[in-house]
């Protein structure tokens, strides 16, 4: 496939790094001769210095017989224009880009449409990153919590504690402690190497991933880790677009205080929230969060732009007395260098994002993609099309499918019901397939797997 991504930001250049390991043809078009050298450096593929919705630029990065342009420039409006001429001078048969604005998001049905901004995907890391956030609160502990199947099926990635009941115990032993839940262990990472054993036992500090229905999932985490108290109080460090999504997301179920240094912020977010507290002040600022009762905040989020504030700040938050923290970092470097530190939940705003746009590249009917483990790992959502002679899946038990070591069939929904994978289930056709591969290089073979002959 060949595809020209637009800006070479985190998200640009993590979406042209994953896409140039899957052999697709990439091309990064940006403005800063030093990033764009530095990527070239490291990765195959091809650049171009200029402005992204310049038709010259375009030209030159191969628009006129490309498959698709991913426009991730930090201008909304570089983003949108360069959709519009991609389509009106070069007919780019696909056209993705990152809009941030709420005006426009707010108007995307009447906007984004052929005849007026042919745009066909519209990305938004900060309401991905705001929804991510608030499935992480609705599960305390969890590492990651990811929907699939309009939120039928959760995936759910928890650190295994030493007093928990399937500490010790292989993966089997769920089956027995959880008899009337249908669950799937469908990955172990123990010191970030996937444990690939198939009745493994599970040890202290594995992160452990497993699948169920939704309804299930808060339950089932408690075999993995000790069940923590619900958060009631948050605080929320940054009143940014996420800060201010979040807080109005949250608002309704939980008392929030929100802290914002900017005093003309803070007058938005004081007219824009009806049930929250709005304070004007340093988030790092030791005095005020004893002031604000820090001590007795259930939850701590550091959402500011800048990195290391929110490390800063929320291991100020820790130290005095917050019972879990989390913080949006946008360096990959740092998120190793913190979590599972002082710092519970490490929030990385491109891997949340990459999978939104992965799924627009995947072969086959790939309705969903969520990157996991720093982009080592992946889960996607599969639709079996066709029959036995069509389909290298439908008709086929699982036991039957030429799956390897390191790809797990974890879910599979039939219309509203969920189905935990088992080897002597049969997939059928229009089953939606939660599919679960701890390398990414196994991916191109999950697609082809779900690919429909040429007769269908």
């Amino acid at each position: 496939m060949k595809i020209i991504v637009l800006g070479a930001g985190q998200v640009g250049s993590t979406v042209a790094q994953n896409l140039a390991h899957e052999n697709n043809d990439v091309t990064v078009v940006d403005t800063n001769l030093e990033t764009l050298q530095e990527l070239q450096n490291r990765i195959d593929l091809s650049t171009v210095y200029g402005h992204a919705a310049h038709p010259e630029v375009l030209r030159q990065a191969g628009a006129e017989d490309a498959d698709m342009i991913i426009a991730a420039t930090n201008s909304d409006e570089t983003n949108m224009i360069a959709c519009q001429i991609a389509y009106t001078l070069f007919r780019t048969t696909s056209r993705i880009a990152r809009v941030r604005s709420q005006e426009y998001l707010k108007e995307k049905r009447t906007l984004f449409q052929k005849k007026h901004i042919p745009i066909d995907v519209l990305i938004s890391p900060e309401r991905l990153v705001t929804d991510h956030i608030e499935r992480i609160i609705q599960h305390p502990g969890a590492l990651q919590v990811v929907d699939f199947a309009d939120g039928k099926v959760r995936l759910v990635g928890v650190i295994a504690e030493a007093s928990a009941p399937m500490t010790g115990k292989p993966v089997r032993a769920i089956h027995e402690l959880l008899p009337n839940f249908g669950v799937c262990i469908a990955a172990i990472f123990r010191e970030n190497d996937p444990v690939t054993e198939p009745d493994a036992v599970i040890q202290e500090n594995d992160i452990v991933f497993y699948i169920a229905a939704k309804g299930h999932t808060v339950s089932i985490m408690e075999q993995f880790h000790q069940p923590d108290k619900p958060s009631k109080h948050v605080m929320i460090a940054g009143g940014g677009n996420i800060g201010m999504a979040l807080a109005k997301k949250l608002e309704k179920k939980y008392r929030i205080k929100i802290i914002e240094k900017n005093p003309a912020r803070a007058r938005v977010l004081g007219e824009s929230l009806h049930n929250s507290l709005v304070l004007c002040g340093d988030v790092a600022d030791q005095d005020l969060l004893l002031e604000e009762n820090i001590d007795s905040m259930d939850l701590f989020c550091a959402l500011t732009n800048d990195d290391e504030a929110n490390i800063l700040s929320a291991m100020v938050a820790r130290k005095m007395g917050a019972r879990s923290v989390m913080s949006l970092i946008n360096r990959p470097a740092y998120v190793d260098l913190v979590e599972r530190g002082f710092i519970d939940v490490a929030i990385s705003p491109h891997n949340v994002t990459i999978g939104a746009l992965l799924r627009h590249v995947r072969r086959g009917d790939v309705v969903a993609v969520h990157s996991l483990r720093r982009g080592t790992a992946e889960a996607l959502e599969a639709i079996a099309h066709g029959d036995r002679d069509s389909s290298l899946v439908v008709g086929r038990t699982i036991s039957e499918l030429d799956l390897g070591e390191g790809t797990t069939i974890g879910a599979v929904v039939r219309g509203n019901q969920v189905i935990i994978g088992h080897n002597d289930l049969e997939i059928e056709a229009e089953d939606h397939v939660i599919v679960f591969v701890t390398d990414k290089q196994l991916i191109p073979a999950v697609e082809n797997l779900f690919q429909v002959g040429i007769t269908y």
